[in-house]
């Protein structure tokens, strides 16, 4: 399921024949065996019209949880910038030979971090992380010297800095693997084939006259598949741009 949500196309495609096998599947098989009228069809139009009602709560409660972190993740990429670019400047306050070598690792720290955003590629993302940490490892070990070398306040405020770059980093990374969760997804995915089934089945028309029963699993398909594109870090057309980091990474000197 979670390999299917990352390529929010293929999901589309298997909602839309979930959806319409289960239209379908209503008219071509219960409809046959029992039609509604009278009494019957007054509750079951009451039943279609709060289960259609349910379905169209929890697609907008599913958006918003993916546009909610989907916001959380360009909030944190711009923090990330800025701390890295905060940490660049109070390099100044360390002695000149550390402060070069802090400026260095920091370069290529940005470079790092921007690969992280840009690269779908699950293999190349492990080997990123384990360079992030080595990095991370570095740029600590240099502040940490650096304090050790000029134990005072205004050093103080470098190593906090740093502290800032790594904890940002950790932000990013905890916001990136928040998403919504499975169980939710077949939840949605369950209700969503029952009302495709009880529209089919109250639909008057059939396919290959109409196209009216394959209207809402289209509808649903799509709705499910856009919030699966904003909801997947790494797949689909809708990601996070490293925005600020590209230009941190311009501006530095």
């Amino acid at each position: 399921m979670e390999q299917i949500l990352r390529h929010p196309l293929f999901l589309f495609l298997a909602l839309f024949a979930l959806m319409s096998l289960g239209s379908l599947g209503s008219i071509f098989l219960l409809r046959r065996k029992k039609r509604l009228d009278g009494a019957e069809l007054d509750d079951f139009n009451l039943v279609q019209g709060a289960t259609l009602t349910l379905l169209a709560l929890l697609i907008g409660f599913s958006f918003s949880m993916a546009i909610s972190r989907y916001d959380q993740r360009k909030n944190y990429e711009e923090e990330e910038a800025n701390a890295i670019g905060t940490e660049f400047l109070r390099a100044d306050l360390v002695s000149s030979d550390r402060r070069e070598k802090i400026r260095s690792l920091l370069k290529h720290y940005v470079q790092l971090r921007i690969d992280y955003y840009q690269t779908r590629d699950v293999k190349a993302l492990a080997a990123l992380a384990e360079q992030t940490n080595g990095q991370q490892a570095q740029l600590w070990s240099e502040i940490q010297q650096a304090a050790k070398e000029q134990a005072t306040p205004i050093v103080a405020l470098a190593v906090s800095g740093m502290n800032d770059v790594i904890n940002t980093q950790g932000y990013t990374q905890a916001a990136w693997l928040n998403r919504i969760p499975v169980s939710a997804w077949i939840l949605l995915i369950v209700i969503a084939l029952i009302c495709c089934m009880l529209v089919g089945y109250s639909a008057r028309s059939q396919v290959g006259k109409s196209i009216f029963p394959l209207v809402l699993p289209a509808m649903v398909a799509l709705s499910m598949a856009m919030i699966a594109d904003i909801d997947t870090p790494r797949g689909g057309l809708i990601r996070v741009v490293p925005q600020n980091l590209l230009s941190l990474q311009q501006s530095l000197p």
